[in-house]
């Protein structure tokens, strides 16, 4: 239920990221509008989805894994074999995925990341809160030295520094017009245009690892911590559930809304961007992370109309987390409708019911007639080397 929830949020991360240029991602000022509404959205979605239903679906990615590993051990196969394959299979799909659909994949980093985590299979509990904290920490250090250079290369400052300014604009600002102009034409053309594009303009999947990879690894481990500790399998008490989610949402709710405002007042500033985006939330999002997740162990009900929908797309999460990609590239790229950079930022908001919608009907419908997800099926057969059986017990 955890993961169905986190890839439904991710959906509505995600969206600006089909519809509009890179760079409107994190600032308004690029694309998408800057009217009280389109604001106001772009303010909702910072303060309670950006970077905390990713860090969810990746510790959930890490409680996945020793599900995996510990069901293959207990069977008597070869676990590690098993894992290296799926990480390997998963490395093809998400490179497909970067390159064909979208310039947003998250498979090839998961697949990378999750060979490092396999390390850490067998550790204890402490150690591996203690080393997921440690990657957490060294994304935000990052983060600090981004906004750090920015500050140093504000447009007054030297040749080299404006160049340095230019380009961090590029992906966290407002970028030149000529090179908004050349995304949007990419995205509107021909499919192999896009393409291109992408394979071109993309960051590659080991750079990105390299770059961003030390909170990917640690949220993965924090969520093998969690799935050890019996956190994820409804092996605490409720009431600490409930301590956890009041102690960690409320705060972190109140820190991120006034992030936004700030930078809101800052009329998008880059160095209020990036130290708001890379260096702020970064150190509160874990607590907003563990609190969702203990929000929705309460929420969840044995056998409940919601919670079967909801664990039924997260059983599916690879399908649903694709066939978004799908769905989205056909309506926003130039080879389907054509509506990249076209739509509002408020008015993305519309395609997030009927897309929710979607995902717990088709769902809940497949998995009552085959025993795993398309592309689940697909996953499992070539990391395994065989038929999966194909319809449910």
């Amino acid at each position: 239920m955890i993961r169905g929830a986190a890839v439904m949020g991710i959906l509505v991360a995600n969206l600006p990221g089909f519809a509009l240029p890179r760079s409107a991602y994190f600032s308004p000022l690029a694309w998408g509008g800057t009217t009280v509404a389109d604001l106001a959205v772009w303010a909702g979605t910072f303060v309670l989805v950006e970077g905390k239903m990713r860090g969810l679906f990746a510790a959930l990615f890490g409680v996945s894994l020793l599900l995996v590993v510990d069901r293959a051990e207990r069977s008597g196969a070869d676990w590690a074999a098993i894992h290296l394959r799926r990480m390997a299979t998963l490395f093809v799909i998400g490179g497909a995925h970067l390159y064909l659909l979208w310039w947003g994949d998250i498979l090839n980093q998961y697949a990378l990341l999750g060979t490092v985590a396999f390390l850490f299979v067998g550790a204890p509990v402490r150690l591996l809160v203690a080393t997921g904290a440690a990657g957490i920490a060294v994304a935000v250090i990052d983060g600090a030295s981004l906004a750090l250079a920015a500050q140093a290369a504000a447009p007054r400052a030297t040749v080299s520094q404006v160049a340095t300014w230019q380009s961090l604009a590029s992906g966290w600002g407002v970028p030149p017009p000529s090179e908004l102009r050349a995304e949007i034409a990419a995205f509107r053309g021909p499919w192999l245009q896009g393409v291109i594009w992408r394979w071109n303009g993309s960051v590659d999947p080991f750079t990105t690892a390299i770059r961003s990879g030390a909170e990917t690894i640690g949220y993965i481990l924090l969520g093998m911590a969690a799935y050890r500790s019996g956190f994820v399998t409804l092996g605490w008490a409720r009431r600490n559930y409930r301590r956890i989610a009041v102690a960690t949402l409320l705060p972190t709710l109140a820190i991120h809304v006034w992030l936004a405002v700030a930078t809101w007042r800052s009329g998008f500033d880059l160095r209020q961007v990036l130290l708001a985006s890379m260096v702020v939330s970064p150190m509160f999002r874990p607590f907003m992370v563990a609190g969702y997740a203990a929000l929705l162990l309460l929420a969840f009900r044995p056998g409940g109309w919601l919670s079967t929908r909801v664990a039924a797309a997260g059983r599916m999460a690879l399908s649903n987390y694709l066939g978004t990609s799908i769905v989205m590239a056909f309506v926003f790229d130039g080879w389907g409708l054509g509506q990249f950079a076209r739509w509002p930022r408020a008015g993305l908001c519309l395609l997030v019911p009927v897309a929710w919608a979607a995902m717990l009907w088709w769902s809940t419908w497949w998995l009552r007639r085959f025993a795993y997800g398309p592309a689940e099926w697909l996953w499992r057969a070539a990391a395994r080397g065989e038929i999966p059986r194909r319809r449910p017990r």
